[in-house]
């Protein structure tokens, strides 16, 4: 319960400015998100007879994560919907908090990716709310980058806890400040955007503070049931997530790629483990 408590302190600010950006769009979407995880969740571990563990919190950060990956102007039934199969098809079908192998909130915003397609449009821009494209879309159609200050300071559209890099650099500096989250991890992530950056000729600084990499890389790829158990498996876990994203925002069908990386790197844990975990020393004779 003390880290999940962490994560709600360090998701505060960003959470508190999706509110101001997008107004009761954005307070819908969290509540919802929230309600329903917490929600599937009782109501799964009531019905197969499990003890009722939604006071760990656990669940309440699944909804709150999965909220701050949507866009504004999504419908709050599908948010709903990805809540619940999130917490009980991410997470509880594998046996509960600690044995899922996926993160649930990025579980569950793949399954509303692909059971309902083309939700997450239109993008709108904070605090007008008028539909526009985001940062990556832009980037990628039209060549343009957005101003890095706007990046920065969350001026621009995207999903309610992407915009503000500023925000989501505190709170992840709080997380492994505490030792919530293993920097190892959102390190070796931006150490492989950047490298594909400079072999690529990409804007260095556009690729690190645009979309959802830093949401993703301090805060959902640190979790720590479904990322490496070791230190090298870390920052190999980290390495890959980062050029998984890239390869998707330069080659992939989509802008941006976050949540697959997160999700496929999340299926390769168990061999990362196996080959980096530190071979037991002989006995002596």
């Amino acid at each position: 319960m003390k880290m999940m408590k962490g994560m709600l302190i360090a998701l505060a600010p960003v959470t508190v400015f999706a509110i101001y950006s997008y107004g009761l769009n954005a307070f819908m979407l969290i509540a919802v998100s929230v309600a329903a995880a917490v929600a599937s969740e009782a109501l799964y571990q009531y019905l197969t007879k499990k003890p009722l563990k939604i006071k760990d919190l656990s669940a309440v950060v699944t909804g709150l994560l999965l909220a701050l990956t949507l866009s504004p102007s999504l419908p709050l039934y599908v948010a709903a919907a990805g809540a619940v199969v999130g917490i009980v098809v991410g997470k509880q079908l594998f046996g509960g908090y600690g044995k899922n192998i996926f993160n649930p909130a990025l579980f569950g915003r793949l399954f509303i990716i692909y059971a309902f397609p083309g939700t997450m449009a239109p993008w709108l821009a904070p605090v007008d709310m008028t539909a526009t494209a985001t940062p990556l879309q832009i980037a990628r159609s039209e060549g343009t980058l957005a101003p890095l200050q706007d990046l920065f300071l969350g001026t621009v559209p995207g999903s309610l806890g992407e915009t503000s890099a500023l925000l989501l650099l505190l709170g992840g500096a709080w997380l492994i400040y505490k030792s919530y989250a293993n920097w190892r991890i959102p390190l070796s992530c931006l150490a492989a955007v950047v490298l594909v950056c400079l072999l690529t000729g990409q804007n260095v600084l556009f690729h690190l503070l645009s979309g959802s990499l830093l949401l993703g890389a301090f805060f959902m790829a640190t979790d720590p049931i479904s990322s490496p158990k070791t230190q090298p498996g870390r920052y190999i876990f980290g390495f890959g997530v980062g050029l998984i994203i890239m390869a998707m925002r330069l080659w992939g069908w989509l802008p941006e790629g976050t949540t697959f990386a997160i999700i496929g790197m999340n299926l390769l844990v168990p061999i990362i483990n196996r080959y980096t975990r530190p071979k037991p020393k002989p006995k002596a004779a």
